[in-house]
């Protein structure tokens, strides 16, 4: 019996040595270790904002069919009488300090300016700009024509300068062409009623190189440039008197 106990115990280290007990290695393991936390960067770059498929298209001011309309009720509008100032100069201010001077035939002062629009050549307002006057925005009658027709019931439209020197401007033609096929369209005043202050009264005005047909015929259409200058109409002999 002591010699199996002895031959067991001798055995041992061989068995050790043999695998029978061999320990293996493993590495070390940390219970309960955090995960590593990530690290970014301390600013991070915007993204890039959406650029949307469709815009918006910008707004196009449009002007009004009518910009004169005016506010007060609307008088009975036939004619429409086209003047000159036969002055290189003028504005709707020195022809209303010019008109408030005149008397009528009873004696009585005048208002003020006679017309009811006034279109600059650039000598005292912008060339080409249509300005409506007092007796225009409060529906008035003029005092123009020298025909109490012709006052009462039509429109007076005064260009400054004097066509019995030189034509209009350009500027002034495309004005008083739109200014006229507007208050024909408007107020449906027939092209033959659109008439020079000759054709009311005894006078040079417009002036013969004032293209009266071709105002006359205008129509109320865009106008987009200014036109190139026609053969104005043929000199009237006719006597010469104040306007």
């Amino acid at each position: 019996m002591k010699g199996t106990i002895m031959c067991c115990v001798a055995m041992l280290p061989a068995l050790e040595i043999a695998g029978c007990t061999q320990r293996t290695s493993l590495p070390p393991v940390t219970i309960n270790s955090p995960r590593p936390i990530p690290q970014y960067p301390a600013q991070v770059a915007k993204p890039a904002p959406h650029t949307p498929l469709f815009t918006t298209p910008p707004m196009v001011a449009i002007e009004p069919p009518n910009p004169w309309k005016p506010e007060a009720e609307l008088r009975d509008w036939k004619y429409i009488v086209i003047h000159h100032t036969a002055s290189t100069t003028g504005s709707v201010e020195s022809i209303h300090e010019l008109h408030s001077k005149k008397k009528d035939k009873s004696g009585n002062s005048w208002l003020g300016i006679g017309y009811h629009f006034v279109i600059g050549n650039g000598n005292g307002m912008p060339d080409g700009a249509i300005e409506p006057t007092f007796r225009w925005r409060e529906q008035m009658h003029g005092a123009h024509a020298g025909d109490n027709n012709f006052n009462q019931k039509g429109i007076g439209v005064c260009l400054v300068g004097n066509f019995e020197k030189k034509p209009p401007t350009e500027a002034q033609l495309v004005a008083v062409k739109k200014l006229v096929g507007i208050l024909k369209a408007e107020y449906k005043i027939a092209g033959e009623n659109v008439q020079g202050h000759r054709d009311v009264k005894a006078t040079a005005c417009p002036g013969k190189y004032f293209p009266m047909s071709e105002v006359a015929a205008a129509v109320d259409l865009p106008v987009f440039g200014a036109t190139s200058p026609q053969k104005p109409d043929q000199p009237r002999t006719i006597e010469l008197a104040q306007e």
